[in-house]
């Protein structure tokens, strides 16, 4: 049974993210445990984490320091503790040194980098909602056996802008090009939805459950 710590902070789109996983899981027969906490317990008794994020970058941070012990748990989990670790959408986004939304926000600081407006140029609009291609950037377990031309599903108005392109593991371009995930070590994390994009999605979640770094 492998354990998987859904983190609820109040800034996560929940319910799509655990019946996304539990189908992954079924996709590649692991038997697996989806426990949605913000319990610092739970998070230390867990195999994997995932954290999801939907909203401004400083309310996701806001809400994430204000459960009692969890900032702590996650950093002995997985910086300490070397668990993998999935990060979705704004999720991503507090791995970095700081976010740019609304004033300079610190965020984890576990891969460096900010979070900043994409400005696509002229015809583009802003949020980026909805389907776009993914190229990636570097070979990694996550993206693996996605197909041709992988698609997947969209909703933001800032990007990951990392310190060291070796974090950067893959693209999309909309008017101009950003990082759409990001990895380090035992950490990855997703600007887009998986829990949204289908079958693109799933394989990635899929990958995520069988990843052991």
């Amino acid at each position: 049974m492998k354990r998987i710590a859904l983190i609820d902070y109040g800034s996560g789109n929940l319910h799509s993210a655990e019946r996304a996983l539990l189908e992954s899981a079924t996709r590649v027969e692991r038997d697996c445990e989806i426990t949605v906490t913000a319990d610092p317990t739970m998070v230390s008794l867990s195999d994997a984490i995932v954290l999801p994020g939907v909203g401004h970058f400083a309310d996701c941070a806001n809400n994430l320091h204000s459960k009692d012990g969890l900032v702590e748990a996650l950093g002995d989990a997985v910086i300490a503790g070397g668990k993998p670790f999935l990060g979705i959408c704004v999720g991503m986004q507090l791995l970095a040194d700081v976010g740019l939304e609304d004033g300079e926000t610190p965020g984890l600081g576990w891969i460096s980098g900010n979070v900043s407006r994409i400005d696509p140029g002229a015809g583009f609009r802003i949020p980026h909602m909805g389907w776009n291609e993914i190229l990636v950037a570097r070979s990694h377990p996550i993206l693996n056996s996605l197909g041709a031309n992988p698609h997947v599903y969209f909703t933001h108005s800032y990007a990951f802008q990392v310190n060291s392109a070796d974090h950067a593991a893959a693209m999309t371009t909309y008017g101009t090009q950003f990082i759409t995930a990001v990895a380090r070590d035992n950490i990855f994390g997703t600007q887009f939805h998986p829990e949204k994009s289908q079958d693109v999605g799933l394989k990635i979640l899929s990958n995520f459950l069988t990843w052991e770094p």
